[in-house]
């Protein structure tokens, strides 16, 4: 069954399209959008309604309202936010106003002030005496900045590598016209100042770490005289050597220098070691003199001691004492002898007795006894045969 849509039953509210008044109907999309195009179109004077009493054209309100909204994104353009590790220089018709902070900020729009980041963190570095490619430490030398003169009057070809920061935009902005320029010309004066009154050796040698020391502290100062407003970081010495021409010539000094310096270091060890030795082999003569003289003045004193006393015996009974001295000496003398000689008295002959052989044929006695009883003693019982025939013929050879 379809819905009754004559119209005959006014009071039938079951029908969806038409139980509504027209009152509380939604706006017609059509409607909305001419009414809109009639509007826009009265502001500029163009359309239905566009005209007014007076004349044709836009009217004042339309002016300002555009100049309210075009003033407001002016302003609003002149919002700026700076980053962490940035300053922001603000410029007013082209000269200095402020710097400021990280953080949003609020400046008047172009063409009035103008804004330069610029970042504070950010590790710049400029490169004297060569120029690195590909991000090499190293690279092609520029042997007009390199090359320097020092205190002896020697070239050498220093590299210098220097990394620097900002500590001041505004200055770093207003006080230079190129930053990395300033700051190359102003590195080469300090470093050629510095080598300038160093010796080749020192530059080469020992005296690197105090060269980049002096360089880095009196650059700096040039620097805050100018008013660059930049700060040092560090200054690298890439390599200090002689020019290439002279680089064979000076690797010859340099082994000779090393050959002495090993000399040097060489004898002195030796004589460290020698030098001890005869020190104490002359402590030790000197030690054996001094003993050796106390000893020979000790047995003079005795022995003129002993004549002293000699002299007095003697003095006493002479006779007595030479006989006893004479016999003193000769038993000092023939004290060692094996050879004995008797006088016989009333007789033509002496009588000689030989007791070193008498002493030697006894000893070899004694040790042939000793033998034998050793090896009878070590005979066994099951040898009792061999051992009565070896004393039968022990007997018949006596």
């Amino acid at each position: 069954m379809s819905w009754d849509d004559s119209g005959n039953d006014k009071n039938n509210k079951k029908d969806p399209w038409s139980g509504r008044k027209k009152e509380q109907a939604p706006p017609d999309l059509d409607e909305m959008v001419r009414s809109l195009q009639n509007k826009f179109g009265g502001l500029f004077g163009g359309g239905k309604g566009g005209k007014k009493e007076t004349g044709e054209g836009p009217s004042m309100s339309a002016f300002i309202l555009l100049a309210v909204v075009a003033g407001i994104i002016w302003l609003a353009s002149g919002i700026y936010i700076v980053d962490e590790g940035n300053r922001g220089v603000v410029l007013r018709f082209g000269e200095y106003n402020e710097t400021t902070m990280p953080g949003p900020h609020w400046r008047f729009p172009k063409p009035i002030d103008n804004t330069i980041i610029i970042n504070v963190d950010q590790q710049r570095f400029v490169e004297i005496g060569y120029r690195s490619g590909m991000g090499q430490q190293t690279g092609t030398s520029v042997r007009k900045e390199a090359l320097m003169l020092t205190k002896d009057e020697n070239i050498i070809d220093v590299q210098l590598a220097v990394q620097y920061t900002v500590k001041n935009a505004q200055d770093y902005i207003f006080n230079m016209r190129g930053p990395d320029m300033t700051l190359k010309q102003a590195t080469e004066s300090a470093l050629r100042a510095v080598v300038g009154k160093s010796n080749m050796d020192f530059v080469l040698k020992e005296g690197r770490a105090e060269v980049v020391a002096d360089v880095e502290k009196t650059l700096q100062l040039m620097l805050d005289d100018y008013g660059t407003g930049i700060l040092i970081s560090s200054v690298n010495l890439v390599e200090a050597q002689p020019p290439e021409e002279v680089q064979g010539a000076f690797s010859d000094v340099v082994k000779a220098r090393e050959d002495k310096e090993r000399f040097i270091n060489e004898a002195q060890a030796y004589s460290n070691e020698v030098v001890p030795k005869a020190r104490g082999a002359a402590s030790r003569i000197v030690q054996e003199a001094e003993a050796y003289e106390q000893r020979i003045v000790a047995e003079a004193q005795g022995d003129a001691s002993r004549f002293e006393q000699l002299r007095v015996q003697y003095e006493a009974a002479p006779e007595v004492t030479r006989e006893r001295l004479y016999l003193e000496t000769m038993e000092t003398v023939l004290g060692d002898s094996h050879k004995v000689i008797i006088d016989v008295k009333n007789g033509n002959n002496m009588m000689y007795l030989p007791i070193d052989k008498l002493m030697d044929s006894s000893a070899s006695k004694s040790a042939t006894a000793n033998r034998f009883t050793t090896s009878t003693d070590n005979v066994t019982p099951t040898s009792a045969g061999r051992t009565t025939s070896l004393r039968d013929r022990t007997e018949r050879g006596r």
